[in-house]
């Protein structure tokens, strides 16, 4: 799989795993592997990975009311990946991109 990796998750409880126990939390496409996401951070940040661990999101149900009645839809399923790093590494997720942008 061609880079499963879409975006980093940063939220209050992201940030805590990260400070506290070297975890880092990333969105990832849903029929990524856990060796296809290790693989993927290994080669983009350069650091070794020591587990991977998925979780299958599931999209909201949302309702409005309208003067034609009510409408119903679904926010999309997505999946998110928790990377837990060998002791002492860390990823910086802004100097990575900025050094794409330069060169």
């Amino acid at each position: 799989m061609k880079n499963p990796l879409l975006r980093p998750w940063l939220t209050e409880k992201s940030t805590g795993l990260t400070e506290q126990k070297g975890q880092y939390v990333f969105i990832v496409k849903p029929d990524a592997g856990k060796t296809d996401i290790r693989l993927a951070v290994e080669k983009k940040f350069g650091v070794e990975v020591k587990s991977v661990r998925t979780v299958n999101c599931l999209g909201k149900s949302r309702s409005q009311n309208t003067r034609k009645g009510l409408i119903t839809g679904k926010k999309s399923d997505w999946k998110k990946a928790i990377i837990t790093l060998a002791k002492g590494q860390s990823i910086d997720y802004y100097s990575n991109t900025a050094q794409k942008s330069e060169g």
